[in-house]
């Protein structure tokens, strides 16, 4: 009996001790996540401009292939264009570009994560060769709220961006089942990329609160913005677990910000969780001097991530020596003229056109890369030849 009493005695001993080995292990799992969680925060004033300073003049475009109508087309197997996109970016090098703003899917990386994966990197040895850094944006809120993978739709006539969609589809933000997907989508993508020099960051939603305007908004839902701010605040969080050594950003788009008190809870959030501060601007010269002057007040890099919509006031010569003068990086929208038709107003979709524009209202290149307007590429070329001189 005393034999028995003292095996159940070294028994329970030994259960002991390997509870505590293994609580101490757990401990010390959690500890090195939440170390790595912690880890990443958003960056201050000082490792923002750390960062900016060590960055050329940032000057690009807005970059899908004119052989794409949207991002899908751009990125899925049958239909990416690695010779294309090549010749493109040939083009935007000539003109002294060394940025592009590029968007991806979350469909894209649940058909097939892995072979993503490889197109964004040979899409990234492409842009690296012509030395062009990377801004890829992981969702948008603009155009057809219902995507679908497989062969796309061809471009309506005459009509701006007729086949371009939202990121994540609007039956995906209704379903909170879905967002685990979502989760993986960002942390898989920006974890694969974190360390990788060709990326210049992350810019984590497109518009997050736009309504699609006259193009969707009767297949809108009414609570879009409601489900998407604490989505989008989810997003930032997701992706700075993933440890990026890039920075995350997320552009206000249109609203007052003079004020803090002034601005949504959408815009404040964006602007709080960024780690460089990056706004859209399609007004005139004047309006966006004020909006630099606004949102220097955070004390980070600015980085305009769409402009140039020449009707409207919006162009190269009325914005570039503004932003130089206030060292902002500057990235209009569309670059050849293809597939999107951007050089159609947004009114296309209200107003019937039959024929070419007068004035385009994006874009920067025909298909063939000759300038739409010769003026516009010598002032690119001279002004970023003249800020990047070695």
């Amino acid at each position: 009996m005393r034999k028995v009493k003292l095996s159940l005695t070294f028994m329970l001993a030994g259960l002991v001790l390997l509870s505590c080995n293994n609580k101490k292990n757990t401990t010390e799992e959690n500890k090195n996540e939440t170390a790595a969680v912690e880890k990443r925060e958003i960056w201050t004033k000082d490792q923002a401009n750390k960062w900016y300073a060590e960055q050329p003049w940032l000057v690009g475009s807005n970059y899908y292939p004119s052989t794409a109508i949207n991002q899908l087309e751009m990125w899925q197997e049958d239909t990416f264009d690695p010779k294309r996109i090549d010749q493109e970016l040939g083009w935007a090098e000539n003109l002294g570009m060394n940025v592009m703003r590029v968007y991806l899917h979350d469909l894209l990386h649940q058909q097939d994560a892995e072979g993503f994966y490889k197109r964004m990197d040979q899409f990234l040895e492409i842009a690296d060769k012509h030395h062009i850094k990377i801004l890829f944006v992981l969702f948008d809120s603009c155009w057809d709220p219902f995507p679908a993978l497989g062969k796309q739709r061809a471009p309506k006539p005459h009509t701006h961006n007729s086949g371009w969609v939202q990121s994540p589809g609007q039956k995906v933000l209704q379903d909170k089942t879905q967002y685990p997907r979502l989760e993986k989508y960002v942390k898989q993508t920006v974890a694969h990329f974190k360390d990788d020099k060709r990326i210049l960051g992350w810019d984590v939603w497109n518009e997050p609160d736009n309504m699609t305007g006259p193009s969707y908004e009767k297949i809108e839902i009414k609570n879009k913005v409601d489900l998407i701010l604490p989505l989008l605040k989810n997003v930032f969080v997701w992706a700075r677990e993933s440890n990026p050594s890039q920075p995350l950003t997320s552009g206000v788009w249109v609203g007052d910000w003079s004020d803090e008190a002034k601005m949504k809870p959408m815009h404040k959030m964006q602007i709080e969780q960024s780690d460089i501060v990056s706004f859209h601007n399609y007004n005139t010269p004047q309006d966006f001097e004020k909006v630099i002057k606004q949102l220097q007040r955070y004390g980070k890099p600015l980085l305009c991530t769409e402009y140039m919509a020449r009707p409207n006031g919006s162009t190269f010569e009325g914005f570039l020596p503004i932003a130089r003068k206030y060292n902002v990086g500057m990235i209009n929208w569309g670059f050849v003229d293809g597939k999107t038709q951007t050089k159609y107003a947004w009114d296309s979709w209200t107003k019937t056109y039959n024929a070419e524009p007068k004035v385009w209202f994006h874009e920067v290149l025909h298909t063939d890369g000759t300038p739409y307007i010769k003026a516009e590429t010598d002032l690119i070329k001279k002004m970023t030849s003249e800020a990047n001189k070695k």
